[in-house]
């Protein structure tokens, strides 16, 4: 097998499990994701149809390369999305706690306004990462294998 047809395999099914491993969480295993959690899907997404055009098209390289770039888009996120889950920094505060200060009514209209699936808490944990936190590592793992891959095959 080419090593453009390796990276290939390699982006659609680590894409496919990494997508099939959240969807599973949210829907058997209770886990319902955050606004963040929903950004690191969409660049597996993107990879899945890339990967399968690259797939049935004859010009393969730069279609799994871009497809590999994408992988490496959803770890990007997944690192992001984990920095906030550890409090290194703050991420949008449409999906985040703010501090609860003030009068009562500012009080209740901030409860009001926090989303139920907040992107500050991790919901699930093992060995002290996240699901971003394994997102990341995987993604960037899954799209940094891929290109290297392609780079072998010159």
């Amino acid at each position: 097998m080419r090593s453009e047809a390796q990276a290939n395999a390699l982006v659609l099914l680590g894409s496919s499990a990494l997508l099939g491993g959240a969807i599973a969480s949210q829907y058997i295993g209770g886990l319902h994701p955050c606004e963040m959690c929903m950004w690191q899907r969409w660049p597996h997404v993107a990879a899945l149809v890339i990967g399968l055009l690259a797939l049935v098209s004859g010009s393969r390289k730069p279609l799994v390369a871009l497809a590999a770039l994408a992988v490496m888009v959803s770890g990007l996120i997944g690192a992001f999305h984990a920095g906030v889950e550890w409090h290194w920094w703050q991420g949008p505060t449409t999906c985040s706690a703010s501090p609860i200060t003030g009068s009562v009514s500012t009080v209740v209209g901030s409860l009001m306004a926090t989303p139920l699936i907040r992107c500050d808490a991790a919901p699930w944990t093992l060995f002290g990462l996240s699901l971003a936190g394994y997102n990341a590592l995987w993604s960037l793992a899954i799209g940094g294998g891929a290109l290297w891959m392609l780079r072998k095959s010159r």
